[in-house]
């Protein structure tokens, strides 16, 4: 009997993690997301977790940067006459994002947010 609950429960357990990866992989691949109106699909850029030296930091000591690389572009909001207004970044560059906010997306591994347009700081040009 208890071997009986025990595979009823496994079962149960199976489900549940078979459904949160259904879930999470959802969305197979992150090219297929179009963002809409003024939205900007960015990714975090990573801090290094590594010094100059070789030595490894632990990931409690290492911070989040406020740095990101756009993956993608709505095609810009309606103004009140219903004109698209020109969105401030392109895909491929590198702006400053908010330390909270945004909406987090996931596809596989890799993380992801969605930010408007005017949530974005800044844009880095690089020279």
């Amino acid at each position: 009997m208890r071997a009986a609950a025990e595979t009823k429960g496994n079962k149960k357990e199976r489900s549940l993690t078979e459904y949160t990866q259904r879930q999470a992989t959802s969305i197979r691949s992150i090219r297929a997301l179009a963002p809409l109106l003024d939205r900007v699909l960015v990714q975090r850029i990573k801090a290094e977790t590594k010094t100059a030296s070789g030595i490894f930091l632990p990931e409690a000591s290492v911070e989040k940067l406020n740095e990101a690389k756009v993956i993608a572009v709505g095609p810009g909001a309606l103004n009140k006459s219903g004109s698209r207004l020109p969105m401030g970044v392109a895909v491929g560059d590198r702006v400053l994002i908010p330390q909270f906010g945004g909406s987090p997306v996931k596809a596989g591994e890799e993380e992801y947010q969605l930010f408007r347009d005017s949530e974005i700081l800044a844009k880095i040009n690089e020279q």
